[in-house]
């Protein structure tokens, strides 16, 4: 990958929301690495979707890396305090935070809907797990962070930049670019990195309930957006690569504050998804 050292020895990560999805991707690339991965989220048993931390920690366990599963609701602040207490305990720093935790089967509800159509508890849903959840996370680990020199990464997605799903999502995710950005300009003088990563269409567990067509295609619409075929989309792996690379490039200070699609970092990178591509949907 561009020349650079692709492992993770020794280094400390957290992955909220990493039961599955998008944060199981990441922390199996950081554990795959031999990264020590705190894995949180509220799935202790598995329910309608498959996964759990305690499963996504035994598959980090089985890549080479050590998986600590950590049940945590991250709209309690006093879970999420203690979780970076047993951190600080137990490593004394932090190397690598990535804020993904959200409620996709919540979101879910509300796609394609006009505003007048998504209720206002549609709004507390989505800022308080998708955007409040990751400055708490970020508050009580930097201390953990400016120790490292480390690197936050907040998972966002290019609704920050045009109309996707429904209003509430876009200004969501507009508001957590801007986190990202104001996090930089605070921890400028540190040796920490601040970014947010835009994944394009990911075959998550939940879109692998979509069912295959007479031809063999799994189409999703999204209502004003269009029509997808699941085979163009990108596996959870492939951020996870993307974080990867970040947190293992000794010259990402450069790209504070800013916002990457993963497409974008593999093609300055040098990495694939799993299969060898480079998917581009979003």
């Amino acid at each position: 990958m561009s020349g650079i050292a692709q492992r993770l020895d020794g280094k400390i990560a957290v992955v909220t929301g990493a039961s599955r999805g998008i944060g199981k991707g990441i922390a199996l690339e950081l554990g795959a690495a031999g990264a020590t991965v705190y894995v949180t989220g509220r799935s202790a048993t598995a329910g309608r979707l498959p996964g759990t931390v305690a499963e996504t920690a035994a598959q980090i366990d089985e890549l080479g890396g050590k998986g600590v599963p950590v049940v945590c609701d991250h709209r309690d602040d006093d879970a999420v305090g203690q979780l970076f207490e047993q951190i600080q305990k137990e490593h004394g720093r932090l190397d690598v935070l990535v804020n993904n935790v959200y409620n996709s089967p919540a979101a879910a509800r509300w796609l394609g809907k006009p505003f007048w159509e998504v209720p206002p508890k549609a709004w507390d849903e989505t800022f308080d797990v998708g955007v409040r959840s990751h400055y708490a996370a970020s508050h009580f680990a930097a201390p953990l962070l400016i120790e490292a020199g480390g690197l936050i990464v907040n998972i966002s997605s290019p609704g920050a930049e045009r109309y996707m799903h429904n209003a509430v999502y876009g200004v969501a995710k507009t508001a957590l670019d801007r986190l990202t950005a104001d996090l930089a300009h605070n921890l400028a003088d540190t040796g920490v990195t601040v970014v947010s990563l835009w994944p394009g269409i990911v075959d998550t567990e939940l879109l692998q309930l979509v069912p295959a067509d007479a031809d063999g295609n799994r189409l999703i619409t999204l209502p004003g957006e269009g029509t997808y075929n699941l085979a163009e989309a990108e596996t959870p792996r492939f951020p996870g690569r993307a974080v990867l690379a970040l947190a293992t490039d000794p010259h990402r200070k450069t790209r504070t504050g800013n916002a990457f699609r993963v497409a974008d970092l593999a093609d300055a990178y040098s990495f694939t998804d799993v299969d060898g591509r480079v998917p581009r949907a979003d």
